[in-house]
């Protein structure tokens, strides 16, 4: 069971409030033994990663060290201490050319990446390119409390058969996932894992909601 956390710009995913957060998902993972990872803002990276909790970057440019203002280089990712990187967020959408570079990018700097995805077209597409996981989220149901594994489970079943017809790559879920029971729902339709953000960042415990999807 894999659960990432993206504290995308959310204020309680900010500064001190993610170091908080990470701090909780760290100790979520030690006490059930579910992966749990979080992927704050770039500037808290360092201080996200430093709490030892699984740290994702939100994104990484496929750049070489140079003359690339504004764009965030995986290697200094890695050098704060980052594990992974999300690629392709419905929220920071790339060109296919641009998937593929900022992946060849990341693997440069030994960083584990999952691609998202809006459909089960775009996630096979996406999972072609080699990544080491995809996450499929229909745009529509992010942050509405819906999840995907109720409100259209085909999208799931679907995608992890497309994905299983290009290569052996994992697939993920989110958009509108809150609870274990949602969680339960997309792992019985072939998910091993979810990708979640305000059902979290925006919960009164973050903590106590992390565990309930986990557990």
């Amino acid at each position: 069971m894999f659960l990432l956390v993206n504290l995308k710009t959310y204020r309680a995913g900010t500064g001190e409030d993610a170091v908080a957060v990470a701090e909780a998902a760290r100790d979520v993972a030690d006490e059930t033994g579910a992966r749990v990872a979080v992927a704050p803002q770039a500037a808290d990276l360092r201080a996200v990663a430093e709490t030892g909790v699984e740290t994702f970057a939100q994104h990484v440019d496929g750049v070489e060290y140079g003359s690339n203002t504004g764009a965030t280089h995986a290697g200094a990712v890695a050098g704060a201490g980052v594990t992974g990187t999300l690629l392709n967020h419905s929220e920071r959408r790339l060109r296919l050319a641009e998937i593929d570079a900022s992946l060849n990018a990341a693997r440069d700097a030994s960083l584990e990446t999952v691609v998202c995805a809006n459909n089960p077209a775009q996630s096979a597409a996406a999972a072609a390119l080699g990544p080491d996981a995809v996450a499929v989220e229909p745009p529509e149901l992010i942050g509405t409390g819906t999840p995907v594994s109720k409100a259209d489970p085909d999208v799931i079943t679907d995608t992890v058969g497309r994905v299983r017809e290009v290569a052996d790559v994992p697939v993920l879920c989110g958009a509108g996932i809150t609870s274990g029971d949602d969680v339960e729902a997309a792992r019985e339709l072939g998910a091993e894992g979810v990708l979640v953000a305000s059902g979290v960042v925006k919960a009164e415990s973050p903590r106590d909601a992390m565990l309930d999807l986990v557990t």
